[in-house]
């Protein structure tokens, strides 16, 4: 039976079938920036048995990554000629069986995230997958600040340290479509600590309609996730080029984890929303 997928908006969509190829969680900076996570998931398949089913021009293809233009979402990865096709496993409403995915680009890890599975893991892609390419930092460092950016470097931001966290691992359909990812990995910036660098203008915003607040921030260009900026600063964790500080300290909206995905740490979980998590916004002024 195939599995349909999605992006947030719904306009891109899907159906593909097995058999299924586990490819694996990527560290790698250029997935961390594209997805605003602290990895991306991926999922092969035979290229004859995915379809396109609605969206295909909503897909912007000439960046490093496809993605949904109006909602920022990567989308799968489908080249003329190549016998596989490449799905997010983020954006799938099903689960694709495969088991525990291996880690690769485990030399590009994110500082804050800790892998706790125990998963086969590679410096860079596992024998037989090919050769990584560099991918330079696009952001000036400096010892005042946390600095980051979306994939291509048009937008980049900072806040000053010392950081307030943790950083929020949140597991809801949403964070999953959004970032096509297991989960998002985001924490929280007043607005007088928050200060875009270049690329203000560049920044594309999608609300979901039928939400109260949840919405996505990207990069026209690229389709790399940048933070939401409303009362207040939502930084995706993943797009960072420094170590903020400050850690992962909780599981949100566990109960709509992805099945294929398995928490391994100890950090708290919570079926919905923490006590007290997100601390209220600012009212604006």
């Amino acid at each position: 039976m195939p599995l349909s997928g999605r992006c947030l908006c719904g306009d891109v969509r899907f159906e593909v079938d097995g058999p299924f190829e586990a490819t694996g969680n990527c560290h790698c900076s250029m997935c961390r920036k594209a997805h605003g996570a602290p990895f991306a998931s991926f999922v092969g398949a035979p290229a004859r048995a995915f379809r396109w089913l609605s969206g295909t021009d909503r897909i912007a293809r000439g960046g490093l990554r496809p993605f949904c233009r109006r909602c920022g979402s990567i989308t799968p990865t489908v080249n003329e000629g190549w016998p596989s096709v490449f799905v997010p496993l983020g954006l799938l409403d099903g689960d694709p069986k495969i088991g525990e995915l291996q880690h690769m680009f485990v030399g590009s890890k994110a500082p804050w995230y800790d892998i706790t599975d125990t998963a086969p893991q590679f410096d860079a892609y596992p024998p037989g997958m090919g050769e990584g390419i560099p991918f330079p930092r696009k952001t000036e460092p400096t010892p005042e600040a946390v600095r980051g950016g979306c994939l291509c470097g048009a937008v980049a931001f900072e806040t000053p340290r010392p950081v307030a966290g943790p950083i929020a691992l949140c597991h809801c359909t949403r964070c999953r479509r959004a970032r096509a990812a297991a989960h998002a990995a985001n924490f929280f910036v007043e607005l007088e600590r928050f200060r875009w660098l270049r690329g203000a203008d560049k920044v594309e915003q999608f609300k979901v309609p039928e939400a109260d607040r949840f919405a996505q921030a990207f990069c026209r260009d690229c389709g790399g996730k940048v933070p939401m900026v409303r009362n207040r600063a939502v930084i995706p964790a993943g797009v960072l080029d420094d170590d903020p500080g400050i850690r992962p300290g909780l599981h949100i909206f566990v109960a709509s984890k992805a099945p294929w995905f398995r928490i391994a740490d100890d950090l708290p979980r919570y079926d919905e929303y923490a006590p007290g998590f997100p601390p209220p916004a600012p009212a604006p002024g």
